[in-house]
């Protein structure tokens, strides 16, 4: 049964916690997106939904580092409260190269980094876990990231490129496969090749995650308060605020409402008002 808003049901990530991001140290910018920190308020722990996002990232979490690989579908977490969580995004494409495996293998995993690096891993952790502050213990672990990226290829263009056009979500949606082919000037075999590799799914899940992404994007953006705030009490009282959701789904890229309802319910098993009234607080 699909979840929605109550006092049982998991909270979003992006609404159960602080997060802040940064650039990373300079030296690994080829490699990794950004630097960020998700800090879980001391209350009583309550499950935590990451839904889908097309990345990757090293986690430090509690002295321990993990990779969690890309997600198909929402995950229910629990981190005990008071933690904050530091991590590291990889550049499209990046992952592979860092632990030597195609990112399919690992589509929906929380691995222990000591999987793919062994004793090294725990090393790393054990040095960086001396950092004491969640910064200190970042720019430690960046510094020793840096050292060894010297030895492992930056990813090629494609893969940034093949998000960027899904991005810009003019041909999105059924035609996304045809587009992207044809802007990239490579076979459509040779597309889904690499996007499983790249990104562990084909171009179609990733074009429906990337467009459900825009959504809770433009959902927290400031000027959306008011709208958010009106959602809110939609859901609590049950009636459709069909405007402003409406209007949210085709500044998303969405077909329609409908369309936006119903892969807002697959990616995160929340309906579309339950996740905006998540997210005005």
């Amino acid at each position: 049964m699909l979840a929605d808003i109550s006092h049982s049901a998991p909270t979003l990530g992006q609404a159960a916690a602080v997060y802040a991001e940064r650039a990373t140290f300079a030296p690994l910018q080829r490699h990794f997106v950004c630097t960020w920190f998700h800090r879980v308020p001391p209350n009583p722990p309550r499950s935590t939904l990451v839904v889908p996002d097309g990345c990757m990232d090293l986690l430090w979490v509690s002295g321990e580092l993990r990779i969690a690989g890309p997600d198909r579908e929402a995950k229910i977490e629990t981190i005990p409260p008071g933690t904050t969580v530091v991590g590291l995004r990889f550049q499209p494409g990046a992952a592979s190269a860092w632990l030597r495996v195609p990112t399919s293998e690992i589509v929906g995993a929380r691995v222990p980094l000591e999987t793919f690096w062994g004793t090294q891993a725990r090393a790393l952790a054990d040095g960086i876990s001396e950092g004491g502050t969640p910064e200190g213990i970042a720019r430690r672990l960046e510094r020793a990231l840096a050292d060894k990226s010297v030895d492992i290829a930056p990813p090629g263009d494609m893969p940034r490129w093949i998000v960027r056009l899904i991005e810009e979500g003019a041909h999105t949606g059924a035609h996304i496969v045809r587009h992207l082919r044809d802007e990239l000037a490579i076979s459509e075999r040779t597309l889904r090749r690499r996007c499983y590799e790249t990104f562990g799914y084909g171009p179609k899940t990733l074009d429906r995650i990337l467009r459900f992404q825009r959504f809770l994007r433009l959902a927290a953006a400031p000027g959306r308060v008011g709208m958010t705030a009106r959602a809110r009490m939609a859901a609590r009282e049950g009636i459709a605020a069909r405007t402003d959701m409406a209007g949210l789904a085709a500044e998303a890229g969405y077909a329609d409402q409908p369309h936006l309802i119903r892969e807002t319910r697959q990616l995160s098993g929340l309906t579309p008002s339950a996740v905006l009234a998540q997210i005005a607080g």
